[in-house]
């Protein structure tokens, strides 16, 4: 069984058209559980939607992603996504800081991630962290709090070695790695034998970044066969074996 850790294949605007069919081609790549991050407060219903459908397939988490924090982020806050941290919840994510777009949010992001990580500690959750060109504002954030008490996925790391030690040095987080990792001239593909494979989990970030060769194309949770393949070729497993280890580290995460 493969775990994808991250997928937003419950979102209307990329697969309202055959989301039926997209499920039943992820149960046939061998996928037995989908994380499911939320994004804002438009995306909580499509979410939920698709969670109710299977919910032995698929785990919902709730956050709000770090572009989406506009001037009004305090009340969707308070208002939404903390009422959204219900029990059924697996986690708090997709959040964190991205400064690839703009710089001029840094404050709010910042109050936002660091808000969020304090109802993760409060409810006893793990933490989906997109960071973006603010790797080094991520880590400051996350110093505020007990790394003792913190867990969870840097989602769609792509960084150096040493940044990988960093990030698993900062709590108890494993690494998501998806599609980047099957491109030629992706950095991670050059460092994947030297991290280690139990501080690892998969994810496909469906619709992006689909990994070759589905490059370019829509992005859903069966390429993540792709990944799991590069995977294993880098450091020198076999599928099944990287299918299992990274789906016991997404279990355990989780608690899934």
């Amino acid at each position: 069984m493969i775990i994808d850790t991250h997928s937003h294949i419950y979102l209307d605007e990329d697969f309202a058209e055959d989301k039926a069919e997209v499920v039943e081609r992820l149960k046939q790549a061998g996928v037995g559980k989908v994380i499911l991050p939320n994004v804002d407060a438009s995306t909580i219903p499509q979410m939920l939607a698709l969670y109710n459908t299977d919910r032995s397939l698929f785990f919902p988490t709730m956050g709000l992603h770090p572009t989406e924090v506009k001037d009004d982020y305090k009340s969707v806050l308070a208002d939404t996504i903390y009422p959204n941290i219900t029990s059924e919840m697996v986690a708090v994510g997709e959040i964190g800081i991205d400064l690839y777009w703009e710089q001029d949010k840094l404050a709010e992001q910042t109050d936002a991630f660091e808000t969020q990580v304090g109802w993760a500690i409060e409810k006893n959750l793990p933490i989906i962290i997109h960071q973006r060109s603010a790797l080094r504002e991520t880590l400051d954030s996350l110093r505020k709090f007990d790394k003792s008490k913190l867990r969870g996925v840097f989602h769609c790391f792509g960084g150096t070695v040493e940044e990988a030690n960093v990030i698993l040095d900062s709590g108890d987080f494993v690494l998501g790695i998806g599609g980047v990792l099957t491109y030629k001239k992706s950095e991670i593909s050059k460092c994947m034998p030297d991290i280690p494979l139990d501080r690892v989990v998969v994810e496909t970030d469906a619709p992006y970044l689909a990994p070759t060769p589905n490059r370019g194309k829509r992005n859903e949770t069966s390429f993540i066969v792709h990944t799991v393949q590069k995977m294993a070729d880098l450091t020198g497993r076999t599928f099944d074996e990287v299918a299992e280890i990274t789906t016991r580290n997404a279990e355990r995460i989780f608690g899934i």
